[in-house]
């Protein structure tokens, strides 16, 4: 079985966030919800001159993730193909994963009551699609979907 997992090369990371929108267009997210962030780490001097790095924060669909372990509702799995996914519909609104996750990947959307992570586009990806975000949305080139 192919397992995937989202590569971002920060270093070429412009801070523009078109991987932001494509993915909340994608995914409908609502308002306060945002399933990949970008966060600027800088400036800071370096030889002189000021340096700016852009951090891309999101789910990095771990081989054993803290958030599924510490899921009372069992509303987050594992996929065979490494894609760690949160069904909505499934999920008690606890915020237990949120605090267990150790990337701070996770939001919750307040009006609905529930927690809410990238689930790496699954939905694309079953049907041969890039995740809205590695889709050639991204003017840095820096986030790729690898097979692992």
């Amino acid at each position: 079985m192919r397992q995937f997992a989202l590569k971002v090369e920060e270093e070429k990371c412009w801070g523009c966030k078109a991987c932001e929108v494509a993915c909340k267009q994608e995914n409908r997210a609502p308002d306060g919800v945002r399933l990949i962030r970008i966060s600027e780490d800088g400036p800071h001097r370096n030889d002189g001159r000021w340096h700016f790095v852009f951090r891309a924060n999101r789910c990095r669909h771990c081989q054993e993730p803290a958030c599924a372990a510490a899921c009372p509702a069992d509303a987050i799995s594992r996929r065979t193909d490494a894609v760690v996914v949160l069904e909505r519909d499934t999920c008690s609104g606890c915020r237990a994963c949120i605090a267990a996750c150790p990337y701070d990947a996770i939001s919750f959307d307040e009006a609905a009551g529930v927690a809410v992570k990238c689930n790496l586009c699954h939905h694309r990806l079953d049907r041969g699609l890039l995740p809205a975000c590695a889709d050639n949305v991204c003017l840095g080139h820096c986030i790729h979907l690898i097979e692992t």
